[in-house]
Parts: structure tokens; sequence; C-alpha cells
């Protein structure tokens, strides 16, 4: 059992370089774990272009020599090792002969694997890990999950990142076949006293991914020895960034014992650990080493990262990458230069030509001077000059003004691009949601379309008078799909019965004046902080279990309403045959339920015999409640009367399994119970919460440096 405090130690590091200096370096021991952090390469990428084509094969090349000569233990990349799904042979050949050339040799590997690999690698043919084959001579592992770019297809499920696990240069872990449920289980790894759990997802799509997390459908097992002795290690390739309302996973949504988290496939480099305060782990973005977008964010320096991990501590070194091109942005906006030139002037267009000139001359000269002294750097950069025209400028013909430039940067075509920001109009009515035009789309579109979409869309347009005032868009959204795709037809009627005590009770404890303009800005409070919180999705949760509660009661309650009529006959006749075997404890609805499934034909029948048209009758009297709309079930919480306690509590309808009796098993299943949606995240982890986790993160500047200096305490 480890007993290490935790400090952040980034002050510590610097103090002790110079002491070590002299000593030598003698960090690296037989305990350490030094791993070369990459993402995004996107190997391939304009392949074509007479510029451009072989940058990506360059860097990669820069990137396994930079392994090499720190000496790593392994290699680990965060997805999109290639840009298309079905690289070229070019593509293929090159990252093929990169990685023979820097991963095979005599260098011995001096770390194991604890995990069951066939387990990690159940995917594979060859269910173990490259440099435990014995027709292999393996230097420097390669550990991979798949990103968006190069995610397995077809019938077989097969992308290039198994070609070259199939050829033993590769180890691809992460995969998972299952589009409902994940398992992550960990490739388990030790050096001296040290073990490591990486853990890795491969691209998932992220609407999908969401919705596994909300569910509790992701679960990350844990060694059952002394699982918060590992080190614990996640890889994931995913959105970061918020792109809609489920296109992306919230970092909150991962476990909360894991130590440090490698995010692919955003491109922008944020290779500084950054610590999330809530989870209490580290992110790092490494980013992609080539640009694919010019846009602000990859004119970020690029940088891949080495990471050494002694026990449960980590240090991250930033290593910046030589041979990426250069790319510079910048915006300018006609309508801010009036003293230069205004829409009215003659030749407007000229001066307004010469400007544009000016600003890329200044961004070519800056990157002449960044690239002095650096060879690896290519010389011709990358140039992106965005103008804002509005304002009663016009655009000129890009391509004319580009020819200026064709020999000193790399994208004469994309240099200028002209945008126009919308101007506000005010006093203008928002328009309604015209559900015709939405289902008059293609076949197409129209399956793509989510019900909870259409529904905060909808509140979005609607006009003030309109809008929610108890509920969210996001929550009724949820209760809408549950309508639709579960048919329960009580979960919007409950939403808002549970919301509307929930808010009367906040306004009681509140004690709020009785005025209306006071009551309505209290709830308006009380609706706007809950928003996209997890107290939003207990309200939708809350609401399923009622819904679910009254599904039996209700079915009962139907048929009550279907035997209130004037036909005794049909229901004496029923009930004297089912007499023996309804339970009398159950009442009439129970007994008319059964019967129903038994006599369907002498129900008919009687039905007949009557005179009324009975079975046309009761087939659409049936027919109209079972198809019960949306619009009623809105209605339907001031129409509804109930018989019987039903009450439940949350104990009762809430189960939270811990099942793992086998002995035998590897693993604790820690699938963390969606700690955003209940209240058990408080208390989940509260025994081995994580105070401070200590780290130090150094730049490329820095030669020698102690990551291990401090302490932290270890959680139990």
């Amino acid at each position: 059992m480890y007993n290490i405090s935790y400090t952040v130690c980034s002050i510590l590091c610097v103090k002790c370089l110079h002491s070590m200096t002299s000593a030598g370096n003698t960090m690296d021991d037989e305990d350490t774990f030094k791993i070369l952090i990459a993402t995004d390469i996107h190997l391939g990428y304009l392949e074509k272009d007479a510029i451009r084509g072989n940058d990506t094969f360059v860097t990669f090349d820069e990137i396994m020599k930079q392994a090499v000569q720190n000496e790593v233990d392994f290699v680990l990349l965060g997805g999109d090792l290639f840009h298309d799904n079905k690289p070229s042979r070019k593509t293929m050949h090159c990252c093929m002969e990169v990685m023979r050339k820097y991963c095979m040799g005599d260098r011995p590997i001096v770390f194991e694997i604890l995990s069951d690999q066939a387990v990690n690698f159940s995917h594979s043919k060859f269910p173990w890990v490259n440099y435990l084959d014995s027709n292999l001579n393996i230097s420097i592992p390669v550990f991979s999950v798949h990103g968006n770019h190069d995610d397995p297809t077809g019938a077989d499920g097969l992308c290039a990142i198994d070609l070259l696990s199939c050829a033993g240069l590769i180890n691809h872990f992460g995969r998972s076949r299952s589009v409902e449920k994940l398992e992550i289980s960990p490739v388990l790894l030790k050096k001296g006293n040290t073990r490591i759990a990486l853990y890795g997802i491969g691209s998932i799509p992220d609407e999908r991914l969401y919705r596994m997390f909300i569910n509790n459908q992701v679960t990350m097992l844990r060694p059952r020895e002394d699982e918060d002795g590992w080190f614990n290690l996640f890889v994931i390739h995913q959105n970061r960034s918020k792109h809609g309302a489920t296109n992306y996973i919230p970092e909150q949504f991962l476990d909360d014992f894991l130590d440090l988290v490698v995010w692919g496939h955003e491109h922008e480099c944020k290779i500084a650990p950054v610590r999330n305060e809530q989870q209490l782990f580290y992110v790092t973005q490494p980013g992609s080493s080539v640009i694919t977008s010019l846009s602000p964010g990859e004119a970020v320096k690029k940088h891949i990262g080495l990471l050494r991990v002694k026990g449960k501590k980590m240090n991250l070194q930033k290593i910046p990458l030589q041979t990426v091109r250069q790319f510079f942005i910048q915006d300018v906006t006609l309508s801010e230069h009036p003293d230069l030139f205004s829409p009215e002037q003659p030749n407007v267009m000229l001066k307004v030509m010469a400007f544009c000139q000016e600003k890329v001359e200044e961004m070519l000269e800056e990157a002449e001077r960044q690239r002095l002294g650096n060879s690896l750097t290519p010389e011709k950069p990358l140039i992106r000059l965005r103008v804002d025209y509005s304002g009663g400028f016009e655009a000129f013909n890009t391509m004319r003004f580009s020819q200026k430039f064709v020999d000193q940067v790399a994208n004469p075509k994309e240099i200028l691009h002209f945008i126009r920001h919308r101007e506000a109009k005010d006093n203008i009515k928002e328009e309604d949601m015209d559900f015709e035009a939405i289902l008059s789309r293609p076949t197409s579109e129209v399956l793509q379309l989510r019900v909870e979409d259409l529904v905060k869309e909808y509140f979005q347009k609607a006009e003030k008078n309109v809008q929610l005032s108890l509920l969210t868009e996001q929550g009724m959204g949820k209760a809408v799909q549950e309508f639709v795709d579960k048919e329960e037809k009580d979960a919007i009627e409950e939403l808002i019965k549970y919301q509307l005590e929930k808010t009367q009770r906040f306004l009681r404890e509140r004690r709020v004046e009785a005025t209306e303009e006071k009551i309505d800005e209290e709830i308006r409070q009380f609706r706007d902080s809950k928003r996209n919180t997890a107290e939003e999705d207990e309200e939708v949760q809350e609401a399923i279990i009622r819904a679910k509660a009254h599904r039996d009661r209700s079915d009962s309650v139907r048929d009550d309403d279907l035997n209130l009529s004037d036909e005794p006959a049909d229901i004496a006749v029923e009930s004297d045959e089912e007499s023996t075997s309804a339970p009398a404890i159950r009442g009439r609805g129970c007994g008319s339920r059964g019967s129903s499934r038994r006599g369907r034909g002498r129900g008919r029948g009687a039905a007949s015999k009557s005179g009324r048209g009975g079975h046309g009758q009761k087939a659409s009297l049936s027919s109209a409640l079972t198809n019960k709309s949306i619009m009623d079930a809105f209605q339907g919480s001031t129409q509804r009367t109930s018989r019987g306690n039903t009450t439940k509590t949350h104990a009762e309808e809430i189960t939270i399994e811990d099942s793992d009796s086998d002995e035998n098993a590897a693993f604790l299943k820690c699938s963390k119970p969606k700690q955003k949606l209940t209240s058990l995240s408080a208390s989940k982890r509260g025994s081995q919460s994580q105070s401070f986790k200590g780290v130090c993160f150094d730049d490329e500047d820095e030669d020698e440096f102690d990551p291990f200096k401090g302490s932290r305490p270890q959680r139990r």
C-alpha cells in the first residue's frame, strides 16, 4: 500500500534543477515510466498538394525520432493517426516505413503487462502486445486508440490501425463493438514499483456516447488488488468543446478516480494539463501535429508531450514540433478604419486591396523572423486574412489578389476570406416553427431529427407569451422523447406535476412576497438555475419513475372507463366466466383485463347481440384511449384521477447494484452511476476523495528536472 502525499510541485522541480545537473540525470530510474503522447497526426492530409503533400509524413518522422532520442518506454497516440478512413498506398507505406525505422530494434522492453491481453485486444487475431511476439523485435511499442477519421467501418469493422496491428507495428486498444453499453477494461502495465492502468475509448459518435453516459451504460473496470495504488491514465477521442446539446462529452462524465486524461480530436494545442476542480483529475490536450483548417485554434504552436510517471506522481514536459508549417491568421474590419477609406470614396476597392496587401506582407515578415535559425521549418508559411466588409464595402477578386503571393505562401488560393456579420434587426417578430416544412424535407433528413431538438427549437422560436415558465426546454424535450420513444404516456404529466410541487415548495421556503412580479422573478431564477444541470436530469428521471409506477394502474383505469357503459350483459358474462381465476382483491378492472385476453370471441358476440354495433364502438374507443396524443398528456394533469395510495419513495425505485461475487473476477466494476444526475456524487468516493494532485509541468527549455519532488496524501 502506497502512502504518498500529494502537493503541487512545479516550484520545487524548478528549484532542484541546478542541483541535479552536476549529479547527472538520475530521475529516469527503474521505477519511472516515460511515455511520449501525441494525437491527431492525420497522415495523408493534402498528400497530393505540391507544396504541403509531405508535411504530415515529415512531422510524423520527427515525432517518432523524439521517442527514440528520449528513450521512452512506449508511445501513446490519441486517435486520427490517418486523415482518411481508407488511406492511400503512399500514406500507408510512409507510415509503416517510419514505424519500422524507429519502433524495431534490439533495445529491451523494461516494463511488463499484467492484464489479460485476450480482453484488451479481443478484436485482434493476435491478442497480445507486439513486443511479446516471438516473431517481432520491438524496441518502442506504440499504443493507440482509433479516431473519427480512421474509425472501423464495413461489415468486418476494420480500420487502418487494424492493418498496422496485424503487421505487428501498433497495439490497438479501446475498441468496443457494442452500441448500447461500454465496458472499458484497462491495460495494466508495471515498471519497477510503478503501475499504470491505461484506459481508452476509440471514437464513438458523440450523441451516442453522451446517451450511454447519461443512461449509466459506461463502466470502467478497476484492478481488484490495491486499486488506489495505480496511476490511472485515460485516452479519449471525442468533442471536448460543446457543439450542441449532446454533441460533446463533458469532463464531469468521466470517473473521478482518474489521474490524467489525454484528450484527442480537438486540434488546438492545450498540452499543459489543466485540473478539473470537480473531478480532481488533470486533462491534457496535445492537439494536432498538422494544420488541417485555417482557424485561430490551429495557429497555436504545436507540441507533443513527454510524460513521466513514478508511483502516483507525474510530470509532463512540452516538446515543440519544429517541422510543422507556420500559420498566421489575422482579422480586420474595414469599417473600423474610417480614416483610411469609406464606402463612398472613389476607388475605395483599390485602397482596400492595398490595405489587405500590407497586412499579408506584415505576416510574411513575422514568419521569416521566426523561421531564422531553424532549418527544419518549411519555407512557405500558411497565411489567412479574414476581412469583415460589412458596412457598405464590396468584396474583390481574391484569386487576382493571391497571384502576388504565389511564390511566398503555401496556400495562395486561401489567403483572403471575406465575411460579413449580420446587422442586428430590431422589432422583428420571430417566426414560428413550421412543422409542415420540416416534414416536407427529404426522408433522410427527417429520420435524423430528434424529438428533444424539435421541442427546444419550438420554444426558442415561440413568442414570449407561450414560453415555458416552470420547465426548461431540455427537460421538456426529454420528457417528450420518453413519451414518443418509450411510450411513457405519463412522463409529461408527471414532470409537470413534479416540477409544480417543487416550485411551490421552493416559494414557500423562500417566503416570497405575494406579488405577481416578485413570484414571476423567483420562478424564472429557479428555472434558470437548473438549466443544463444535474438537477434538471433528476427531475426527468423522477418523472419517468412515477410514470412507470402508474403504468399498471393506468391500464386498469382505462378498463374501468370501458366498462362504464350501459352493457351489463357483457360485463356479467365476462365476470361469471372469470370469477374463479381473477383475484377478488384486484377489483373489476383486473378481471376485465383478464377477460379481454381470454374471451375475445364471446365479447364480440355479446356486443353484436345488443344491437349497438358493440365491436366497432369498443375498438374505436380503445384506439382513442391507447393512442393518447401529446396534447392529452399536457392536459391530463388536471383531468386524471387515481385510486389508492401508490406513492413510492426514491429508495424504493432507485437501486444501484455493485454485484461482484465472482472470486475469479480480475476487476472491480466502478461505473460512476451518473454522479452528475444524482446526489450520490458527494458520498460515492468520499473516503477516497482527492484533495491535491501533485504535478510538475516543464516547458521545453528545461534540459533536466526532477518531476518527483513533493508529495501528496494518498486517496484512501
